[in-house]
């Protein structure tokens, strides 16, 4: 089979336009970035806001593993198998960061016949909306660094600066810095620190905003440091809201562009799922449900992760409530969780797939909590044997779930048709009753610990000793009330990448916790967890290159 950049760059693209028209979009809603992109106009926005909405469907997943899930690939050519059905259906999906593009991961555009095109545009720069983010973010910290600099009239302890810098790359010596150096007009002398860009309060809150007004708010309230008395100072007392404003204006419109069989596809924000709360922009996906029937979403990595920040931290906050989910698995990754080494994942081998099963059977009980219905789908390789697919089904079926197998990789939109009729059926037979996992006024560590021991199996917490204080002036400042956002490994349940499966018997660490208080949520830091990941001794950026006549190569 061809490579997925072959395969995209062989693809014939509709006019964005075009694609367009097939939801009632008319050219003048659009503000066209060349012949294939496209941003959605505030006048569409204005205009659709009293449409019915459609069905809300979430697609997540088990664990990554160095096997592949293939959850982008799969809400691709769902959407695609929606089509093929003639439902009037759209994505609504995130953003790739460049970290992870040149990093291990490489894009994320999907996969096979199940790709959203032009792929080279979508995993570089895009229309520049993570340049924005990060030049507004770039901007506040030189601001506060100014303001101190010129007399520091709020008296801000440089001691409890908590504003970053960030970068859209994975670059590990950034994480701890020095900055003013050198003479007295260069700046005051402190430590800094970077994150990357998807990690940021501005991507999270440009992801959370309804309206410029909402941003705007939204900005002013962001956190940058506390003064001498410990109180906080914000970017609104810095005077840096309307130029930050200014620098997102075209970034918090939603971006338009299609599958591989000219199905739309909102592509808007980008927050990781491990250290921020992994979901598209709430912008996007309420335009996708004024115009389409059915909008198929999806949350990064795991459903521990991706789907519960979905749930407890966006549908929460905007009000939306999903009508079914999509839990991704293969054969491969489940036989890697009973303990199967890579190299060897290919053969059948029906001991350890029943032995790694406990990790899908976790995430299809933590998703039942939501009350939300469930449709598990085994994405499909050559490798895989009947009596896998078979013992799956079963273990599916047996608790409650629908399941269908997906070849939307090899086929594209028809190897998902069997996938989008079982979704169907579910939301025709199956009501949801979504709820959060737990209420607003909750205490922050009870919802700390009611999200590790329901959601990851934890037998409970441990907190560091400043992590345990700054819980409590959290709770003093007015905080108490917002949702956690837990930073967390992907690989495991637990906060320890290497334990596989099902995990029973540990502890979750908390080292760290602050507020992003624009954004409307606590970050809780576990683990060993990073915000600002480095790169691997063979980056995917070795095998990026431009050709003589500008066709990319080695992306994916």
């Amino acid at each position: 089979m061809k490579t997925d950049i072959a395969i995209a760059q062989e693809a014939k693209l509709a006019h964005i336009k075009d694609v367009a028209a097939k939801y009632g979009i008319s050219e003048d809603d659009l503000e066209l970035y060349g012949k294939y992109k496209a941003k959605l106009s505030d006048e569409l926005m204005e205009k659709t806001k009293n449409n019915p909405d459609g069905k809300l469907i979430l697609v997540t997943a088990i664990n990554p593993t160095p096997a592949g899930e293939g959850k982008t690939t799969t809400s691709i050519g769902l959407a695609q198998a929606f089509g093929k059905l003639g439902k009037n259906c759209l994505l609504a999906l995130r953003e790739p960061s460049l970290g992870p593009c040149f990093g291990i991961k490489g894009g994320a555009a999907g996969g096979g016949y199940a790709q959203v095109v032009p792929m080279e545009d979508l995993n570089l720069h895009f229309t520049g909306d993570f340049h924005a983010i990060t030049s507004a973010n770039n901007l506040l910290a030189a601001l506060l660094d100014n303001h101190i600099q010129q007399g520091n009239a709020l008296q801000i302890d440089t001691r409890q600066i908590v504003w970053k810098r960030c970068m859209d790359m994975n670059d590990r010596a950034l994480r701890n810095i020095v900055v003013g150096l050198g003479a007295k007009s260069d700046g005051f002398v402190r430590e800094d620190h970077f994150v990357i860009t998807v990690a940021t309060e501005i991507m999270a809150i440009l992801c959370l905003a309804s309206d410029m007004a909402d941003l705007k708010k939204r900005l002013s309230e962001i956190i940058v440091a506390y003064n001498y008395d410990g109180e906080p100072v914000t970017a609104g007392q810095l005077q840096a809201v309307g130029a930050m404003a200014a620098l997102l204006k075209d970034a918090m419109k939603p971006n338009l562009i299609q599958t591989l069989e000219h199905t739309g596809a909102i592509v808007h924000g980008g927050p990781f799922a491990n250290i921020a709360h992994g979901c598209n922009s709430v912008r996007a996906t309420r335009a996708a449900l004024k115009i389409a029937d059915y909008v198929i979403t999806e949350a990064g990595f795991g459903a521990d992760l991706g789907a519960e920040k979905f749930f407890d931290i966006k549908c929460r906050k905007a009000g939306l409530k999903p009508d079914a989910v999509v839990l991704v698995a293969t054969i491969r990754a489940l036989k890697y969780n009973g303990g199967v080494p890579k190299a060897e994942l290919s053969a059948e081998n029906l001991d350890a797939l029943k032995k790694g099963v406990c990790n899908l059977e976790k995430h299809i009980e933590n998703l039942q909590q939501f009350g939300v219905p469930i449709v598990v789908t085994l994405n499909s390789f050559l490798t895989d044997t009947p009596a896998e697919y078979e013992f799956v089904r079963d273990f599916c079926e047996s608790r409650g779930c629908e399941f269908a197998l997906s070849e939307v990789w090899e086929k594209g939109g028809e190897g998902g048709v069997a996938l989008a009729n079982k979704v169907l059926k579910t939301l025709e037979e199956k009501p949801s009753a979504f709820k959060p996992l737990y209420p607003d006024d909750m205490p922050l560590k009870e919802k700390i610990e009611t999200v590790a021991t329901k959601i990851y199996g934890a037998d409970g917490v441990s907190y560091a000793p400043a992590a345990e204080k700054t819980l409590a002036k959290l709770t003093e400042l007015g905080f108490g009330n917002l949702p956690v956002c837990i930073a967390k490994t992907q690989y495991s349940l637990s906060d320890d990448q290497h334990k596989l499966g099902r995990p029973t018997g540990f502890t979750v660490n908390v080292r760290d916790v602050y507020v992003s208080a624009g954004a409307g949520f606590v970050v809780v830091l576990t683990g060993a967890i990073m915000t600002m990941p480095g790169l691997s001794k063979t980056p995917a950026a070795y095998g990026i290159d431009v050709d003589e006549n500008g066709r990319i190569t080695g992306l994916f």
